[in-house]
């Protein structure tokens, strides 16, 4: 395997599969299809996964509620995702640990450093949720600061898309793929990888992106593997 510890960042919309909102439970059960076959093959998997299927920060204060309050509403739904995924996993025999930046004894664990890393030292699949625990920061820039946290080699964007392009693809029919592009390119091009936060954080720590098609069967474990799949941001 290329990677030994990865960190996998899945948005919520991902999850809606077909639906208008909330979670396809097809899509759910093939994510968790497609990350037992990397856990399988002994690489140590941390997620996070974003919340815009049910709610959206942002969004609800444009509608003219507090930023503040909105943002916290969106963590708790990463929550709701986070747990449908684990039991997902859980379905597949695949072991797992639920961490939270808000505690919620009931049903997670705090996050606690030495604690994730000890879990993916025992094989089981970390799942990050409710984001930083902090409004005003993205699930985004959450994924890059678990992974720069638990020293992770790679951070791998599961999107709908396959890849970095010049410009959107489903809108412009002329625009080519990046097989590679450099952290310094994506600032210069203004090429949309993923919050700038989060993007600054990983330049920063030298932690390499590759944005990749997640609904495609098997290529989250090709890419583990090595195969040159998706858009790899490097230095």
């Amino acid at each position: 395997m290329k990677y030994q510890r990865i960190l996998l960042k899945l948005s919520g919309e991902a999850l809606m599969g077909d639906k208008q909102f909330g979670i396809d439970n097809a899509r759910i059960m093939q994510y968790a299809q497609e990350i037992k076959a990397v856990w399988e093959k002994g690489v140590e998997v941390a997620i996070v996964i974003g919340g815009g299927n049910i709610f959206r920060g942002v969004q609800a204060e444009q509608g003219g509620m507090e930023r503040t309050q909105g943002d916290y509403m969106g963590m708790l739904a990463t929550m709701i995702n986070s747990m449908a995924l684990q039991s997902a996993l859980e379905s597949a025999h695949v072991p797992t640990r639920l961490q939270s930046a808000i505690e919620m004894k009931q049903i997670c664990e705090p996050f606690i450093k030495r604690r994730a890393v000890r879990h993916l030292e025992k094989n089981r699949v970390v799942i990050f949720g409710a984001g930083t625990g902090n409004p005003f920061f993205t699930t985004d820039t959450a994924a890059s600061l678990r992974a720069i946290e638990i020293e992770a080699d790679v951070v791998l964007k599961g999107t709908r898309v396959d890849g970095i392009y010049t410009a959107d693809p489903e809108k412009d029919p002329t625009a080519t793929k990046y097989e590679t592009v450099t952290f310094n390119e994506v600032y210069e091009k203004g090429l949309n990888v993923m919050d700038m936060t989060a993007f600054t954080l990983c330049n920063e720590n030298k932690l390499p992106i590759i944005i990749f098609d997640m609904n495609k069967e098997g290529n989250l474990l090709n890419l583990v593997s090595g195969e040159n799949i998706g858009t790899k941001v490097e230095f």
